[in-house]
Formats: C-alpha cells, structure tokens, sequence
C-alpha cells in the first residue's frame, strides 16, 4: 500500500492539472531555453530559411523595420520554393507598425497572411479580443512560443543608448509540436479557409521532457486555473516574472496564502514600462503583497518582457500570457507548463541572475533597495509592447476607486494619484451633462443604435444558418 500511494497521487495531481488547464501533459519532449531577443530572432530565421514543407507563424507585432523586413524576405523566399507559409497577425497590435506594403513581397511569392479580429460593425466590443500568441511552427518538427514579437524594439538602439528588451522563448521539438500545429489551425480556420492537419508528419518523441501546452481563447480561462493550481500546490518556492502584472483578487489571495504558510514568493516586474502611466498604477497594488512577505523586485534594464513562473525547482511556464485578466481570459494565448526538474533548475539560475539587475521594493523605506550592484541605469522608454498594457491599467484605477467606493480594503499611497484622476474626470463628466446634457446623450444614443442594429444583425444572420424546421440536428460524437 505505501509504495502505490506516491503513483496515486501523481496521477491525481497529473490529472487535476489536465482538466484545469485543458492540456494533457506530454512526454518525448526536448526544449531549448531562449533568453532574449536576439537568440530568439536567429533560431526563428535558422528554422524559417531551412523549411521544405510548411512554416506557420503567429505574432502579436509585426513591425515595418530592419529586423520585419528580414523576416518577411525569408518567409517569401521559401514561399517562393514552394513552402507553405501561413501567417496570422493582430489586426491591433500591428494598426501603426505594418500595412499592406510591408505584406507584398510575401504575398506575391505566393504566402497567405490572415488578420486577427478586425473591427466589425456586428461586433461592437469584438475588437477587444487580441491574438497576442507568439508562435512559429516549421515543417511540424520544431516549434517556438515566448513573449517575443518581430520588432527591433526588442533589440534596443545601441546608439541612443537603449538596451534590448528582457525577454524569454522557448524551442520545442517532440510530440508537443502536434499541440502547436492544431493551435494555430484553430485560429486560422477562424479567419478563412481551414488548414489541414497531415497526421503522417506530426513529431515523433526526442527528448525526456515532459510538458503541457496551454493554448487558451477568449474566456476560456485554462491558464489561470494552472496558475491557480500552482500557486496553490507550491510547498518551497514560486517566483515570477510578469510584463504587467495586475493583482486581481483571487490570485493576490493564493498568492498571500502560499506566501502565509512559508512559500517564498518572489514577483519580478518591469521597473521602467514602455508605458509609464501603466507602471504607475500597477505598483498600487504592491502593498498587499509586501505585507504578506511576499517579495516584489523592478527590473533596472529599458524594459522587462517576459511572462514565466518557476516552482519548486520542478515546474515552470513559458508563454505570452501576463497575469492580468486581459491574457487570462480576454485574448488569444499560448504557453508552454514544463514539469521537468533541470529546466527548472535552469530557470531558477536565470531568475537569480535577473535578481542581480533588479530593485527590491520594501515597505516603511523611502527609496527603493539595490539587490545587487553593477545594475545598469533605467534607459529610456522603448515603443511597442502587449495587448495587456491598456486593460491592466484599466482594472488597477477600476479597483482602486471600487476599494475607494465600498471601503471593502485600505487604500495605500500609491492610490492617490489615480483617485485625483478618476475624481476630476467623473467631476469634469458631471458638469459637461449639467451644462450641455446633449454632449452626454447623443453619444449614448448613437451607442444604443449600434449595439441594437449588431444585436439585429446577429439574430438574422442565425436564423438564416438554422436547419429547418423539423430537420435534426447532428450531435457530437460521446
């Protein structure tokens, strides 16, 4: 009886992460550990310029500069060997960075190019939903998944003095290939004709790693169970790394519990963001955490990137989702849940090493404390960035004025400032309908007509796809 218990509850443990997440954990894996932008860039060109059968690619940004321009000529020259190249961009994230120019030589050599949810006039609020998934897949053998978008952003400008972007990828090959092909299918067969999937190619086991892919659609949520479920699970160490971290209350919560019952709980997030505004109202809620010995550090270098988590030196996450409601359960992700003891290992040694060139953030202290010495000044704010940025410092000001509200929590300094924002807007809204209620009223009018005519639209447009009376419609299988 003492030796099945160990083996009954890993199944347990295996079997709750499975349905939580909606990903079976997948063994016969091999991965590779990318950080940065730049060993991230070559592996995907090396991979891109050796295809011979398909390359399927999914960003968030596509920028019209040195380093797109780069890959597009490599994506059109194996388009024009007859590759199939398939690529899905963010309608969103790449409005300013690339239009229809930057597109053709791809497109000319014969490669397909799919936007993702653009705005419709059936769909009022649709344009929310993001694609903000990071995925290159080649020839179904090797697949890559990070927070890294095609932008020299990333890269920094040595001659003004800005470094490259923190940032973290990784390189799978093994069966976990398959779940990354099926994917990206998944979008594209959203936007226009299906892709097919070819069984007879998908990736054969190559390595001992055993992994999951989280692969999540807007309200889907499987992510944030996981992480739920680790942070739950976590008995010695959770540390995370987080572009835009926004502590909503359930996660704060494990959080705080894991931290409570002895866990070391570390959070490493940019200390200058590519949006200083964000930045701002995202250290209003260090102060829960601090209070519960949770430990919060800020990056000194131009911008932090990454989105992974380590735990337990024996589970770690890779992605482009950030721990914000807008990744969680609003956009398009991918990420990649590693259970294998030396990639965690590894992961740890890099965490320690970005400690190095990070802020400790500490109460009752007025200045911020140095980890380390040697960290490089905070450069100058770098453009680009994720789909998170604007609907996480969205819920930071709305929880801040609901804890104001309802007095449900008290409200640390670092709240002032939004609160005199949110006071003089509401004041500023208040007198405009007093004096002019027309101002108010016509663009809530016009409001009202557009989600009425979409909600008219969309009724039709089902009945017009319904069988007819009478006719059965065909159940799934099980």
């Amino acid at each position: 009886m003492a030796t099945t218990r160990p083996s009954a509850l890993r199944l347990l443990a295996e079997q709750s992460f499975s349905r939580a997440a909606g990903a079976p954990l997948l063994a016969g894996n091999e991965v590779e550990l990318l950080i940065d932008a730049r060993a991230a860039y070559d592996a995907w060109l090396a991979a891109i310029r050796g295809a011979t059968g398909t390359i399927l690619f999914e960003n968030y940004i596509f920028r019209d500069d040195a380093l797109g321009r780069e890959f597009v000529d490599a994506l059109a020259e194996r388009a024009a060997a007859g590759v199939r190249v398939c690529v899905v961009r963010d309608w969103l994230g790449c409005l300013g960075q690339s239009g229809a120019r930057f597109w053709a030589p791809l497109l000319a050599a014969g490669g397909e190019v799919r936007a993702y949810n653009r705005p419709r006039l059936a769909s009022p609020f649709g344009w929310l939903s993001r694609d903000h998934r990071k995925l290159l897949v080649v020839d179904h053998a090797i697949g890559f998944v990070g927070g890294i978008c095609v932008s020299g952003t990333w890269l920094g400008d040595p001659a003004r003095g800005i470094e490259p972007w923190r940032d973290t990828a990784v390189a799978v090959r093994g069966p976990a290939v398959v779940e990354f092909v099926h994917a990206f299918a998944d979008v594209w067969s959203q936007l226009g004709e299906p892709l097919p999937v070819d069984a007879a190619t998908l990736a054969l086991p190559c390595g001992h790693v055993d992994l999951r892919v989280v692969a999540t659609v807007p309200n889907t949520a499987g992510l944030y169970r996981l992480d739920q479920l680790i942070a739950g699970m976590a008995r010695r160490n959770l540390w995370l790394t987080d572009a835009y971290f926004v502590g909503v209350a359930p996660y704060v919560q494990a959080l705080i519990a894991a931290a409570r019952d002895g866990v070391d709980v570390r959070l490493l997030v940019p200390g200058s963001n590519d949006i200083p505004a964000v930045g701002s109202l995202s250290r209003a809620g260090y102060r829960p955490l601090l209070e519960a010995g949770i430990r919060v550090f800020e990056w000194n270098g131009s911008m932090l990137h990454a989105k992974t988590a380590v735990a337990d030196g024996r589970w770690a996450r890779v992605g482009s989702s950030n721990l914000n409601l807008a990744s969680w359960i609003g956009n398009c992700e991918i990420d990649v849940a590693i259970e294998d003891d030396a990639f965690a290992r590894r992961m740890e040694e890099q965490y320690e090493q970005d400690l190095a060139r990070a802020t400790e953030i500490v109460l009752k202290m007025p200045k911020r404390r140095r980890v380390a010495e040697g960290g490089a000044p905070r450069a100058a704010r770098a453009q680009g960035g994720s789909s998170g940025r604007a609907a996480a410092g969205a819920l930071r000001l709305a929880n801040s004025i609901g804890a104001a509200i309802t007095n449900r929590r008290v409200l640390g300094p670092a709240e002032c400032t939004p609160l005199l924002v949110a006071g003089i807007v509401l004041l500023a809204a208040a007198v405009l309908a007093l004096l002019w209620p027309r101002l108010v009223a016509w663009p809530l009018a016009l409001l009202a007509v557009w989600i009425g005519v979409a909600l008219v639209a969309r009724y039709v447009d089902l009945r017009r796809k319904a069988p007819p009376a009478g006719e059965e419609v065909p159940r799934p299988p099980g």
